[in-house]
This record gives C-alpha cells, structure tokens and sequence, in this order.
C-alpha cells in the first residue's frame, strides 16, 4: 500500500486543501476591501491555490468508489469481472465491453424514466386546482346535517310510535279486562233474566 493511500495522508491533503483555501479567500478579502497589504495577500492566496492544483495533479485522482471494493477492476474496460461474493475470481473468457455494461444498464436507464414519469404525475397532481372544493364541502357538510336532522326526527318517531305501542297493549289489556268483567255481569245475571 503506497503512503498516497493512507489514511494519515488522506489527512493532509484535506488539511493542505483547506488551509490552502482560507489563505485565497482571505488574500481576496483584502482585496476587496482595499487593506493594507492587499496586492500581497492576493498574491500569496494565488499562488498558494496554484501550488494546490498543482499538488492534486501530481497525485492524481483516487478512486473511492464503493462498486470498486465488490468488483475489483471495474474501472479497467477489459477486465474480467466477477464480484467478490462469488469466490475466487475465475477467468470467464468474456472481457466486460462497454456495450454489455450499456445492455445492463439499459434496465436501470428504464427504472430511472418510470420514476420520472412517476415524479411527473405527482407534480400534476400537486399542480391541480382545489379551489372550488371549499364550496363543495360546506355543501356536503350541510347535507349531513339535514340528513343528521331528519335521522333525529325518525329516532323521535320511532319512539313515540313505540309509547303509542305500549299505550294501545295496556288498552287492550284493560278492554280483555272489562269484557271479562262485562261476561262475569252477564253471567251472574242470567239467573234472573226472564227470557233465559
């Protein structure tokens, strides 16, 4: 492992970076706002970005990627690729070409233009106008009350159709009542009656 890739390294570059940075900008802010000393802070601010640039070009890029860990070798057009879960990398006889990574990724490509439409609709959606639904929900708040009113009103009924029940059983109660004692009468005088 080259000392590029340590982690202490990794340190240093961000802090040479960020050092390198706030002594531009602060080059820059005499600048502009004419201090003393202004044409050489910006001078020392320039070069010390010059010197920065030139730092990240000599150690060139690193690849940080994660895809780079499971398929080693993906960066390399021709390689032979077989992800890491799999064992032993083997010799599959078939280089990986751009245009068999393009097949594969064809199906991510349609993914992706399936969320799009799917991201369109929702801004339709969002985009559609409510306005009118206002009037729309008092109207059918009103409706339920009436319909509320009128369910109270049959609920009122419907117990003063049973009070009315119960009055007609205790009047019949009191006519089967009466008719017996009416039969007892008739009864108790047949006796006496001539035409008996």
């Amino acid at each position: 492992m080259s000392f590029i890739k340590t982690k202490g390294f990794k340190y240093f570059k961000n802090l040479f970076i960020g050092i390198g940075a706030a002594i531009v900008l602060m080059g820059a802010l005499f600048k502009l706002e004419s201090l003393p000393g202004a044409s050489t802070m910006l001078t020392i601010g320039l070069t010390t970005e010059a010197i920065i640039f030139l730092f990240l070009g000599l150690i060139g890029p690193e690849p940080d990627y994660y895809w780079d860990k499971l398929y080693p070798g993906l960066g390399d057009y021709h390689s032979n690729i077989a992800p890491l879960t799999a064992g032993e990398q083997k010799d599959l006889g078939t280089p990986l070409h751009g245009d068999v990574l393009e097949a594969q990724l064809g199906g991510m490509l349609t993914e992706l233009q399936s969320m799009s439409k799917n991201l369109s609709s929702l801004k339709a959606l969002q985009e559609v106008d409510f306005s009118g639904t206002t009037e729309q929900v008092k109207t059918m708040n009103n409706f339920y009350s009436k319909l509320n009113e009128a369910m109270a009103d049959l609920s009122d009924s419907l117990e003063d159709t049973k009070a009315y029940k119960a009055q007609i059983a205790s009047l019949n109660n009191n006519l089967s009542g009466l008719n017996n004692v009416y039969g007892g009468l008739l009864n108790a005088m047949a006796p006496y009656n001539p035409k008996g």
